[in-house]
């Protein structure tokens, strides 16, 4: 078991190594100049020239992406904002704290609601329980981000019926971004544990334990659900990606002191070290979690886990 840990945490460093190859490039392959931005419209050739020249940004692309990947991997530095001059990796670590609350707090809420609801639907399956759980899936699912979190500003806090907490400082103040980032995900997660549920229930074994006497109850309480687990982490993994994604729009629409709302500012202002260490931030963790599930999936799964305790 311990081999298959120490294996996927090791092919977390090509993800990585892969991923901000791909972002260094399209930054720094796009046609916008960051000397130009910073200096102005009127600057000189030889003023841009100098600016990139003290950034060593006219050295050839891949001898800047291997400095940097030697700064990141081996000094843990991300370098100096082109913005403002500050540390770039002072400034994330300032800010992920409140990207790392808001999106435990959306994601627990998520799934705190997603797998009773989830497991009821397919309990009464063609019920109006079920068809009232499918409808607020539906509306999870289809509602886009940047559009739930305007309506829930334009309704609640512009007509003064939200006080303006500071954000990330205040914990009512996660409502509002809690609610329009896990919508999504609660959405998403309702329909993945139904389905898994319902799947399982056809199993042979749980007809067997039907025969046997035992209550539906039992059934799913002893059988179903734990069976059922697998998938859902699965589906868990699959929605990961979108709903990290939908915290740098709820960053930014609600105004949240966090690293997706940083690295919005960054890409307005051509400003590659912050962008890049925004991005390294979200991918490491994104993967992070994505290595947990596996684990947590391998574990649970008897085959595999007998597989690995054999030492293969």
């Amino acid at each position: 078991m311990w081999k298959y840990v120490v294996r996927r945490f090791i092919g977390l460093i090509p993800i990585l190594l892969g991923t901000m190859f791909i972002v260094f490039m399209v930054l720094h392959l796009s046609p916008s100049d960051p000397a130009a931005f910073a200096l102005g419209e009127d600057a000189s050739p030889e003023a841009i020239w100098e600016w990139n020249e003290s950034r060593g940004l006219n050295d050839p692309v891949l001898i800047q992406y291997a400095r940097y990947v030697a700064m990141v991997f081996w000094w843990g530095d991300f370098g100096t904002s082109f913005r403002n001059n500050v540390d770039v990796s002072g400034e994330i670590m300032a800010r992920f704290p409140h990207t790392i609350r808001l999106g435990l707090v959306a994601l627990s809420a998520a799934l705190i609601l997603a797998l009773p609801i989830g497991i009821l639907a397919a309990v009464k399956k063609n019920t109006w329980i079920d068809n009232a759980s499918m409808f607020v899936a539906l509306i999870g699912i289809s509602i886009p981000v940047f559009w739930l979190g305007l309506i829930l500003v334009l309704y609640l806090f512009w007509l003064g019926r939200w006080h303006p907490w500071s954000p990330g400082r205040d914990w009512p103040s996660f409502i509002l971004p809690g609610i329009t980032l896990g919508a999504g995900m609660l959405g998403a997660m309702i329909r993945t544990t139904r389905s898994s549920i319902l799947e399982v229930m056809k199993q042979d074994y749980i007809k067997m334990a039907q025969a046997k006497g035992l209550t539906k109850s039992n059934v799913m309480r002893k059988y179903a659900i734990h069976n059922a687990f697998l998938p859902i982490l699965t589906g868990f993994s699959t929605h990961l990606g979108a709903f990290i994604t939908s915290i740098i729009l709820a960053e930014n629409i609600f105004a949240w002191p966090g690293i997706g709302r940083l690295m919005t500012q960054g890409i307005a202002a051509r400003d590659y070290p912050m962008v890049l260490g925004c991005l390294f931030m979200f991918i490491f963790f994104y993967a992070i979690i994505n290595i947990v599930v596996d684990i947590a999936r391998t574990y649970l799964d008897p085959q595999v886990r007998t597989y690995y305790k054999l030492g293969n």
